[in-house]
């Protein structure tokens, strides 16, 4: 009897434990601009620039500026977008800065210790051309926090508007858990929803 090799395809497996990437089944696929006016969106193209507020009402104190490029270095530069500083920011037109990140309170509601929104749609529907971080300060410009809010920027949702669905409280959400406390590294779903969407 002769042997014959068997010959198998293997298929990447999505080892991820929940698609937790806008859009999701829960949230739909319409990226709508405005503080409260729906989730905050994927980032419109993987190389990414940041600027941090550094005068004026959101204006960040030194410590939580460093806090923004400790989060960025430790969790964000090891995925695929390229993450860059954005020394002269666009606000306006095309090709707008990504994040800009603001300390301050104003527009959160009394629970929130942060927020991230979509300032200018981009040219998806999928999409945003300028996201806004604001987390409150005194004290709460923490790294988790922005590992959190830096999340949304790129599209990460919490768990419950997941599929599967999980608790926001889950463990393999990594710092997208909710509260965004306690939890600073991105974890492994979540750097493979990054990286499979830029």
């Amino acid at each position: 009897m002769a042997l014959v090799p068997l010959m198998i395809a293997v298929g990447v497996a999505w080892a991820a434990a929940t698609d937790n990437m806008f859009p999701t089944s829960v949230t739909g696929g319409l990226c709508l601009k405005g503080m409260h006016n729906g989730y905050p969106c994927q980032t419109d193209n993987s190389a990414v620039y940041y600027y941090m507020d550094s005068s004026g009402e959101f204006k960040l104190e030194s410590v939580d500026k460093n806090m923004v490029r400790n989060a960025l270095s430790g969790e964000y530069s090891p995925t695929r977008p390229s993450i860059h500083y954005d020394s002269t920011p666009v606000f306006s037109g095309s090709g707008e800065t990504d994040i800009v990140y603001q300390e301050g309170s104003a527009g959160l509601n009394d629970t929130a210790a942060g927020m991230t929104w979509c300032d200018a749609t981009g040219n998806d529907l999928l999409d945003c051309d300028q996201q806004v971080v604001r987390i409150r300060g005194n004290g709460r410009y923490t790294y988790a926090r922005v590992c959190h809010e830096t999340g949304h920027a790129v599209g990460l949702q919490h768990g419950d508007n997941s599929s599967p669905e999980l608790s926001k409280t889950d463990d393999r959400l990594g710092c997208m858990v909710t509260p965004s406390t306690g939890h600073d590294d991105l974890g492994a779903n979540n750097v493979e929803n990054i990286n499979a969407t830029y």
